[in-house]
C-alpha cells in the first residue's frame, strides 16, 4: 500500500547580507506552489562560489531571524553560521536528513541562476539523494532550453523533472520542479550601494530588517 504523501520542508540558503523581499517572495512561492509545511531559512556562513559576505555572521542571522518572524511557515536555522569552513550545502543536507529521517520530502530552492551552476557544486550529484530540487524561474523564461545547453545538467533535467510540484510529497528526494515567480529587481548588492550613497531603501526589504541595518550602521561604508 502506497503511504501517504507527507508535507516536504523546504530549504532556501543565501548569504542574506541583507535579507530582502526578493528571498521572501521566493521562500513564500515555493511554500504555497509545492505545499511546503515550512521553509528554512539558512544564511550562509562561507559560501563555495561566491565572495565571502562582508556582514558579520550574527547580523546576518538577526537580520533574517527579523524578516520571518510575523511569518509562522519562515524558520531560521543558524547551522551553517556554527560550523567552520565553507558551507557546502551538502553537508547541510546531510544533516537535515540525519535528523528528519529518511522518509521526510525536503525541497532546496534555488532561483534560476544557481540551479544552472549546480555542476560547479560541491558533490553536486549528491544533492539529488538528499532533496528535491525546486527551481524559480520569471514568468516567460525558458528554462527548459537554457538547461539543454549543460551537457551534465540537461542529463538531469531529463531523467528527473517532474510537471507535478504537488507530488513531491510522494518522495522524499530525487525530483526537479519548476515553478514561476513574480520578478522583483532586488538584490542584497543594490541595498548595500543606496544605503552608501543616502538612497532611499524603502519597500526594498522588511522595516525591521532596515531599522536593524540603520540602528546597527550596517552598510555606511564601502
Amino acid at each position: 500500500m502506497k503511504p501517504d504523501p507527507v508535507a516536504p520542508i523546504g530549504i532556501l540558503g543565501g548569504t542574506f547580507d541583507p535579507i530582502h523581499y526578493g528571498h521572501l517572495r521566493l521562500a513564500e512561492e515555493a511554500a504555497d506552489a509545492c505545499a511546503l509545511a515550512r521553509v528554512l531559512l539558512i544564511p550562509a556562513a562561507l559560501p563555495n562560489l561566491r565572495s565571502a559576505p562582508r556582514t558579520p555572521a550574527h547580523h546576518r542571522l538577526q537580520m533574517a531571524r527579523l524578516a520571518a518572524q510575523d511569518n509562522a511557515r519562515l524558520h531560521v536555522d543558524g547551522r551553517e553560521l556554527r560550523r567552520k569552513g565553507v558551507s557546502y550545502t551538502v553537508d547541510t543536507l546531510d544533516e537535515l536528513r540525519a535528523e528528519l529521517g529518511a522518509t521526510q520530502p525536503l525541497c532546496l530552492i534555488l532561483g534560476a541562476d544557481a540551479f544552472l551552476r549546480l555542476p560547479a557544486w560541491n558533490r553536486w550529484m549528491r544533492l539529488f539523494d538528499l532533496a528535491h530540487i525546486v527551481v524559480a524561474a520569471r514568468p516567460g523564461y525558458d528554462l527548459a532550453a537554457t538547461v539543454a545547453q549543460s551537457a551534465e545538467l540537461g542529463v538531469e533535467w531529463r531523467a528527473r523533472m517532474t510537471g507535478s510540484v504537488s507530488g513531491l510529497g510522494d518522495q522524499p528526494c530525487g525530483a526537479i520542479a519548476s515553478i514561476q515567480i513574480p520578478l522583483l529587481e532586488i538584490s542584497a548588492s543594490e541595498i548595500r550601494a543606496r544605503i552608501v550613497r543616502g538612497a532611499s531603501v524603502r519597500y526594498m526589504a522588511p522595516q525591521t530588517v532596515l531599522d536593524y541595518i540603520a540602528a546597527e550602521h550596517l552598510y555606511e561604508v564601502q
